[in-house]
């Protein structure tokens, strides 16, 4: 008695649910269809090189050969680049410390300006709105190559650069001295400490490893941040003018000045905007390739060489796409360790 009333309230609850037009039938079926074309483009401009990379790092390929007629030789050049004694140890280190300082140099300073920028922007007073988003966003769509060309002949010894500075014989792009070395060195520190010279990691010293970022890297820096605040202001822009303008109202109704609406009701809503800023800085930064390839071609003394332009470097220049390929898988490492730390450090902890 009690299976057939179950039955009978089951066949009910089923017949009272509204039915689905014939149309929605497929639905998941069509939905495949649909972002197949870029699952196929994920695949097979994606996850097939990345494979390939992983598989050419493990043989002794030298890029012109066929990769799997070359020698399996397992984890011999992950161990040159992290283990081994030895140039190719030094050369990684070395990109290693120029794009960490690049880094640390390049996504505040342009997070910062484009956050600002934004926030001017988005003033209702302010005239000629669209002038300014063009003349800002504009340098962002520019080419890097001629854009590159143009800074390389401003930051010459006798470049317009220096033709505004108070001291005019800065050589910007054949400077290898790190900044803070030049700053300790106006007051008389030319050299480290013992331990900090005694003291290695990766075939470099700690002294090596403090030098920051030589001049040369600086003009660098100068320029893609110039190149990229315009991308960012936009993102942030859109994020502003997505923030209710009751909220805003609301907080200024209660007293509050524009500094703590900005602080207090502006920023925490735009948090997710931010983090999202800050990993495509992160990502883009140890990316690097253009502009040092155009600029400085990793020189002078090998002061503005990243793992990017090592990897082409280790695969055209050369002939060691094995090596290349290694540098290659480490830096997607590098880049997920610092965006996965990025994010840890960005979370929300209210949720936790």
């Amino acid at each position: 008695m009690d299976r057939s009333l179950g039955a009978r309230l089951t066949r009910l609850r089923v017949a009272s649910q509204p039915t689905r037009p014939s149309i929605f039938k497929n639905e998941g079926l069509w939905g495949w269809i649909f972002v197949s074309p870029a699952l196929i483009g994920l695949f097979v401009f994606l996850a097939i090189p990345i494979a390939m990379s992983v598989l050419v790092s493990l043989r002794d390929w030298s890029g012109i050969t066929p990769p799997f007629e070359s020698d399996f030789v397992g984890l011999d050049n992950y161990r040159e680049l992290v283990i081994d004694d030895g140039v190719r140890r030094k050369d990684f280190a070395i990109s290693l410390r120029n794009n960490l300082y690049y880094v640390l140099g390049v996504v505040p300073v342009q997070t910062f300006i484009a956050l600002s920028l934004a926030v001017i922007l988005n003033q209702k007073r302010l005239k000629a709105k669209s002038f300014f988003r063009t003349a800002f966003y504009f340098p962002s769509i520019t080419s890097s190559i001629a854009v590159s060309l143009i800074f390389l002949f401003m930051f010459q010894t006798r470049g317009a650069v220096n033709a505004v500075l108070p001291i005019r014989d800065i050589n910007w792009l054949a400077n290898a001295n790190g900044v803070i070395h030049n700053l300790l060195g106006v007051v008389g520190v030319d050299s480290g400490p013992g331990w900090m010279n005694d003291t290695e990691f990766m075939s470099l010293s700690l002294w090596e490893w403090a030098s920051g970022p030589s001049i040369a890297m600086l003009s660098i820096m100068i320029l893609v941040t110039w190149t990229t605040v315009g991308t960012f202001m936009l993102i942030f822009l859109a994020a502003l003018q997505n923030i209710p303008v009751s909220v805003d109202e609301a907080a200024e109704l209660d007293g509050a000045s524009w500094w703590q609406r900005f602080r207090w009701v502006t920023v925490p809503m735009m948090k997710p905007t931010i983090v999202f800023v800050v990993t495509l800085g992160l990502i883009g930064t140890w990316q690097v390739f253009d502009q040092i390839f155009a600029i400085s071609f990793g020189g002078p003394q090998k002061t503005t060489m990243t793992p990017a332009f090592l990897t082409y470097f280790q695969t055209f220049q050369n002939g060691e796409a094995s090596l290349g390929a290694a540098i290659a898988v480490l830096l997607f490492v590098i880049i997920m360790a610092f965006t996965l730390f990025q994010r840890w450090l960005m979370r929300d902890k209210d949720r936790l």
